[in-house]
């Protein structure tokens, strides 16, 4: 029950992701004052503290997972590997 009071407040991660972005939006527009834009960034890094902790947890949960099913090693992720079934990142490669 405590790491659910510790919880509580924060956004889950996808909605904290998805404010994150809203705010970059506004303030890459530059149109708020000085005071406003300091808020937005000080939120801001609220935000992404609270995305790095959630990847953090789950990356924990995996390995506690992986621990319990026997399986401690990860394989590092390969992101060519996971697209190159559809060809799209296999092109680009190609033609460099």
């Amino acid at each position: 029950m405590a790491k659910k009071k510790d919880t509580e407040g924060a956004p889950d991660f996808e909605h904290a992701l998805e404010e994150l972005e809203g705010l970059v939006e506004r303030l890459e527009r530059g149109e708020l004052s000085l005071e406003e834009s300091l808020a937005q960034f000080e939120r801001g890094i609220e935000l992404t503290r609270a995305c790095q902790q959630a990847l953090a947890d789950a990356e924990q949960r995996i390995e506690v997972l992986m621990d319990r099913a026997g399986t401690r090693e990860l394989a590092a992720f390969e992101p060519d590997a996971a697209h190159g079934a559809d060809g799209a990142d296999s092109e680009d490669d190609e033609s460099a």
